[in-house]
């Protein structure tokens, strides 16, 4: 591969992803929470302030870290013929930071639920 084709494979905008979907896959967001998660519980320092956080489970710190788009990693997403992408998890957690809003929007508004209700559901 060229250093042209390279160039193409790091996606730099949410409208440069060819491969997969524009939002991380179930797959995607359960491989990298458990990724960290076990990092966290090996003595990781988490990337986030937990004082905020009512449970310190490493998952839960975990899932927090990726909505807020701390995480240092990029997403290899690879087609069958070898082409392959390679996206910024600040990308796509932005996307699900989007996605949660709505869902605690719709929730608290038909059910009258609270932040911290809302958040046990989506987990």
């Amino acid at each position: 591969m060229d250093e042209n084709q390279q160039a193409l494979t790091l996606v730099k905008s949410l409208d440069e992803i060819r491969i997969g979907p524009k939002r991380l896959t179930k797959y995607e967001k359960a491989r990298v929470i458990s990724a960290r998660a076990i990092q966290l519980a090996l003595g990781a320092p988490p990337l986030i302030d937990v004082t905020k956080l009512e449970l310190k489970d490493p998952v839960i710190i975990a899932y927090h870290e990726l909505l807020a788009g701390v995480l240092p990693l990029l997403i290899k997403r690879v087609k069958p013929n070898g082409e392959y992408q390679l996206i910024p998890l600040q990308l796509l957690a932005r996307v699900e930071r989007n996605r949660i809003e709505k869902i605690k929007s719709l929730l608290g508004n038909i059910f009258s639920l609270e932040e911290k209700e809302v958040m046990r559901y989506l987990i």
